[in-house]
């Protein structure tokens, strides 16, 4: 019951207001806002915003830019269609971030349709792998991995002989290996995260600007401490983490995504001190990284409780706590 009441607040560290708003745009119809400011800026400022982890924000922006790119796409051409799905991309990442899994699962539906109504390799797996990540949140691990797996054949038969081309496939690869962690399919995990490595090894440590999967080695890497966590092997895990650093991470987001994942690794060890300096150098650099997920604000609720007095843990408290 207990973790049932703590999910059920998913979302509640932004203001209910915005997600009303997101939840009635979905249900339709949606609006074009009248603006004639060019939908692509204002995809990569939305894009920016998940990247900083300014979730309300993004949420704020969500209803205007959907129904903006939806007006677009009744030219029926393919790089609209692949605007919108990239669109609805987004409103899944942040949806499930803030574990809102069920709007979520609708916006990655959207997404998939429009992707494939816009022939674009990319976006088709783009709008798989959000998919397959709602999948796996509704506890449909076989449908989430068939998918991703799809999603990466689709990428290689592209021939890979572009670097946005071999960053997508490596994505497809960390996403199954998480996928199959999840499941408990120790081999195949440990396989693909693997196969992902060496799939990384050409791409810049540096992502150009704007790369739909802006994937580099030391990204994989970070997906192999979440491999390691979802195996029960917290061990594997901090020895996958234990040459990441900031610097190697261009965005708040995967800043904070770096230390939350080593909290996980360092929580299932159980250490709790260690839990909280990791959660509290991600608040120093991503808070909606701690402040908005379910999952993580279910550590702090733990530790807060079962280790008031460990270094640290009261400052965690203090810093996540809602007035």
């Amino acid at each position: 019951m207990r973790r049932r009441t703590l999910l059920a607040t998913a979302g509640a560290a932004v203001p209910a207001t915005l997600l009303l708003a997101v939840d009635e745009a979905l249900a339709g119809p949606l609006v074009p806002s009248g603006t004639q400011a060019p939908l692509d800026g204002r995809l990569a400022n939305a894009r920016a915003l998940f990247d900083a982890g300014r979730h309300a924000a993004l949420l704020g922006l969500l209803p205007e830019l959907l129904g903006d790119a939806h007006e677009a796409a009744r030219s029926r051409q393919d790089l609209d269609h692949a605007r919108l799905s990239s669109c609805y991309a987004l409103a899944s990442q942040v949806l499930i971030k803030l574990g809102r899994h069920g709007r979520a699962r609708l916006t990655a539906d959207r997404a998939t349709t429009y992707a494939e109504l816009s022939g674009s390799p990319l976006a088709t797996a783009a709008a798989a792998r959000e998919l397959s990540i709602v999948l796996r949140h509704q506890d449909q691990p076989a449908a989430a991995q068939r998918l991703i797996l799809q999603a990466a054949a689709g990428v290689e038969s592209t021939g890979l002989a572009t670097a946005p081309q071999r960053a997508a496939y490596a994505q497809m690869l960390c996403t199954t290996s998480y996928t199959a962690a999840r499941a408990g399919d120790r081999t195949q995990a440990l396989a693909m995260v693997e196969e992902a490595r060496r799939a990384a090894r050409s791409l810049p440590e540096q992502p150009p600007r704007g790369r739909l999967f802006p994937l580099t080695p030391a990204a994989v890497d970070l997906y192999a401490v979440g491999v390691h966590w979802a195996l029960g092997d917290s061990g594997a895990a901090l020895q996958s983490g234990k040459g990441l650093r900031a610097s190697q991470f261009p965005t708040a987001e995967r800043r904070g995504r770096m230390h939350t994942d080593l909290a996980r690794a360092w929580w299932q060890w159980g250490k709790p001190a260690e839990t909280a300096r990791e959660l509290l150098a991600a608040l120093r650099v991503c808070p909606g990284e701690v402040r908005d997920r379910p999952a993580i604000q279910e550590i702090v609720t733990v530790l807060s409780s079962r280790h008031p007095h460990t270094a640290g843990v009261r400052a965690l408290a203090r810093s996540v706590a809602r007035p």
